[in-house]
């Protein structure tokens, strides 16, 4: 087994945590689902948020709406660059994983203009 990483990205509608819990369940259940991951091969995850998006942990989420009890995760701010995306939640889901698996990165909503 080797180690790879999925990034994925999603804009949140406002500084609620009902919107962040909203937005961290829908990009990772479809990390999980375009990957076909079992979450028990996650190694870690990392969440950054850009410095608008405060209310809470994305991490918590994961945790408490999905059930990820047992996986690492860590939550950052995103650097702040003139100019960019706002209300944008990004996450790197490090996966265990064979050889040959070819990741599938997810950008939703707003955070689709990322990789145009």
């Amino acid at each position: 087994m080797i180690t790879k990483g999925i990034r994925g990205a999603i804009t949140v509608d406002n500084n609620a945590k009902s919107a962040l819990e909203r937005a961290t369940t829908e990009l990772l259940n479809e990390i999980v689902a375009q990957n076909s991951i079992k979450i028990d091969n996650i190694s870690h995850v990392i969440f950054t948020t850009t410095k608008d998006l405060n209310i809470d942990f994305p991490a918590k989420y994961a945790r408490t709406t999905l059930g990820w009890k047992e996986v690492a995760m860590m939550c950052f701010h995103e650097l702040d660059v003139p100019n960019s995306l706002p209300m944008c939640l990004r996450v790197l889901v490090v996966l265990n994983c064979e050889e040959n698996f070819k990741p599938k990165f997810v950008y939703l909503k707003g955070a689709q203009d990322l990789r145009k």
